[in-house]
């Protein structure tokens, strides 16, 4: 997975995801560079092109022109009529209202008036200049009754609107900001230091980014480990939540690969390490996520599409409450509908509603081990009606494995496995290694072999105490003249018949028994196409195996479609077929042959052990070889997709009620909404949307997918 990921991380940082100034830099962790990328934020009206929007300066603000507002409420004539006291009075304490509202207004209302210019500069105008257009309408206003001009003084509710829009900005930013903190999070489980081993045996400390390859580093106990390398002394337990999404601590021992930023318990390990900083599968996952929180997305096309349309409306519905209560005879209040008008349709939610959801989603599948390279994949992952799996290396190991044994009577089945183990032990084909594995697994103590010959297609020999012992399948029969026994005939035959691997053994022209050896299959697999027929998903299988081994497979997972003896260059033609009559299709692979069926599927899905071929190819890739980790990709999508419709629902109905009472349709019934509670029910709009957004961060995708 390390090198697959790495390489592909380039790629992804080549898309160009903008970097986000308003982080600052984690010391020792920015230089895989990547991860810094925001999650999509600026669709949201140009919010991360201005200085100053982090959550930090809004807070700040808020809080300062929270403090300047006070005194400008207390002196409010308004305020003090419906309230029924009288503010302390001293020479200019007339000025208070209007000195401390333009300051409110200049200092507070900059960071508008400043994406105002920028949105109209790129003849974009969007929510800031919505906000900008309000809080001048109503400075305005202000200074007019001031200096006499009207007769409705209305500081307050100016300084009001800029402290209640500064507290929504500032939860709408922490709430950006902690859906993309999955990269900082990922970007933090590198350590600072690690300890390096010299030639002379002893352990020197130096900085993460000083490690080259070929390094060798201590992991002791509860550390992390600092790159991508090998296991060349030790045992432990390592914990790969944060990379893989697995909950389970895998037993990592000499000749297993470990991952940068895992931690190591129960144990210490020396690593040699392979890749360090960019080269590091965190590096490589960091900046998929960071691609895929940037990607585009229909439903966000859709967002800005209608905030867009909400400020020509918004500019409309202003303009004609205006005339409406000028012709009515009370151009104050005209004022002051329109700014609020202006304030209340405020593509706040409407903008928040699909950027919220998309980083946080993404964030959540890179925890799960879901990485999303193309926003466009996860969201077409909801329609899928077909899933196809890849049978070799997907659904099973791709190692073959011993599956069963059997001797003639008076053969047992420890003795049989020892004397074919002791012929295959120094050979290096798969059949040959699984027998071994499996003599060493049970705990079998093999005798002495000696003289081994390979016997080309038709298995080996070699003496064992003596004895001439030959292993392989029906051609070794055939050269030898031997038959099997009828005891061994029938099981011989279902073997082969589910598309086993049959294996004979044989000691000086006797036949002792028989093994079977075949491509095991996951166990997950059972469970992840259960759960698939449990969303209404039918389940399909491409594989280059005859129909017999293909049908047994199929039998035995609950495949629905089996499409057999398919050539690698047709495997793309074989999910055209199962594509016909419309049907969406996601097609689950890791090979360099199943790169052009990903690409062909409505969504490619690249299991953990893929190639940089079938990563390049697909939507979604899966840090695991778990094919369980498909459910959760779809899952995520189709809850991902049902809090964007909520969000958008929301935010367009909000408006389209709240626009007209702001206009004052319901100042004959003596109710007309004031400018600053105007704010306040956008802010709050804004905050159910967050809120909404932020309950995707209780989907349970690796749990619920445990039986």
């Amino acid at each position: 997975m390390t090198d697959r990921i790495t390489r592909h991380g380039h790629a992804a940082a080549d898309h160009g995801a903008p970097a986000d100034p308003h982080r600052a830099p984690i010391e020792g962790h920015d230089a895989p560079g990547g991860h810094d990328a925001p999650g999509g934020h600026d669709a949201h009206g140009g919010h991360d092109k201005h200085a100053g929007h982090d959550p930090e300066a809004f807070r700040r603000q808020f809080w300062i022109v929270l403090v300047l507002t006070v005194p400008v409420v207390v002196w409010s004539h308004e305020v003090q009529m419906w309230l029924g006291y009288t503010a302390p009075t001293f020479p200019g304490s007339e000025w208070v209202a209007p000195i401390l509202g333009t300051i409110v207004f200049l200092y507070g209302g900059r960071v508008f008036l400043s994406g105002a210019r920028t949105e109209l500069g790129d003849r974009q105008p969007g929510m800031m200049t919505l906000i900008s257009l309000a809080i001048v309408v109503a400075f305005v206003t202000s200074w007019a009754a001031t200096l006499g001009l009207f007769e409705v003084e209305v500081w307050w509710e100016l300084a009001t609107l800029i402290t209640v829009m500064s507290l929504g900005h500032w939860l709408e930013m922490r709430s950006i900001m902690q859906a993309r903190g999955a990269l900082t999070a990922l970007a933090e489980l590198l350590p600072d230091e690690a300890e390096r081993i010299t030639e002379s045996g002893r352990t020197e400390t130096v900085k993460t980014a000083d490690l080259a390859m070929g390094d060798v580093v201590l992991v002791r106990p509860g550390g992390r480990v600092p790159g991508d390398g090998e296991v060349t002394e030790g045992v432990a337990d390592v914990d790969e939540s944060m990379v893989s999404g697995e909950s389970r601590p895998v037993t990592k021992g000499p000749g297993d690969r470990v991952v940068a930023g895992t931690v190591a318990a129960g144990g210490s390990l020396r690593v040699c390490v392979d890749a360090v900083g960019e080269e590091t599968a965190l590096s490589g996952i960091m900046r998929l996520v960071a691609q895929a929180q940037a990607s585009n997305s229909r439903a966000q096309a859709l967002a800005d599409r209608a905030a867009a349309v909400l400020f020509y409306v918004a500019l409309v519905a202003g303009v004609l409450t205006l005339a409406a209560w000028t012709l009515l005879g009370d151009p104050e209040e005209g004022l002051l509908r329109t700014a609020t008008v202006l304030v209340i349709a405020c593509p706040h939610a409407l903008g928040l509603a699909i950027p919220l959801v998309i980083a946080i989603s993404t964030s959540l599948g890179a925890r799960n081990g879901l990485l999303v390279k193309d926003r466009l994949a996860l969201e077409r992952a909801k329609d899928v009606e077909v899933v196809i799996f890849d049978k070799t290396g997907t659904l099973t190991r791709g190692e073959p494995v011993l599956s069963a044994v059997a001797g003639v009577s008076g053969t047992s089945e420890e003795e049989l496995l020892g004397l074919a183990a002791a012929v295959e032990a120094d050979s290096e084909h798969p059949l040959a290694r699984a027998i071994v594995d499996a003599a060493r697994r049970r705990g079998i103590e093999l005798p002495t072999a000696a003289n081994f010959e390979n016997l080309a297609g038709r298995g080996a020999r070699a003496e064992v105490d003596g004895d001439a012992v030959h292993v392989g399948g029906p051609r070794l029969l055939d050269e030898l003249g031997l038959q099997l026994p009828d005891e061994l005939s029938s099981v011989t035959g279902t073997w082969a018949d589910s598309g086993r691997t049959v294996m004979t053994v044989v000691r000086e022209g006797v036949v002792l028994g028989a093994l079977s050896v075949e491509d095991e299959i996951r166990p997950e697999s059972v469970e992840a196409v259960r759960r698939l027929h449990g969303m209404g998903i039918r389940v399909a299988m491409i594989t280059g195996d005859a129909r017999s081994v293909a049908d047994s497979v199929a039998e035995r997972i609950g495949i629905d479609e089996v499409a057999a003896q398919v050539l690698p260059a047709d495997k793309a033609g074989a999910v055209r077929r199962f594509q016909e009559g419309g049907r969406k299709v996601a097609m689950v692979g890791d090979g360099v042959n199943d790169a052009p069926a990903l690409a062909q599927a409505d969504v490619g899905i690249a299991i953990g052990a893929g190639t940089d071929v079938a990563v390049e190819s697909a939507g979604i890739v899966l840090v695991s070889d778990d094919p369980r980790d498909v459910v959760g990709a779809i899952e995520l999508s189709r809850a991902s997709y049902r809090k964007m419709v909520q969000n958008l629902v929301w935010a367009t109905g909000y408006n389209a009620v709240a626009i007209p009472v702001a206009a004052g349709v319901l100042a004959p019934i003596g109710f007309v909404l004031p400018m600053s509670i105007g704010a306040l029910v956008m802010s709050i709009s804004t905050i159910v949307v967050a809120a909404n957004a932020q309950l995707l961060r209780g989907l349970r995708l690796r749990p619920a997918l445990s039986s």
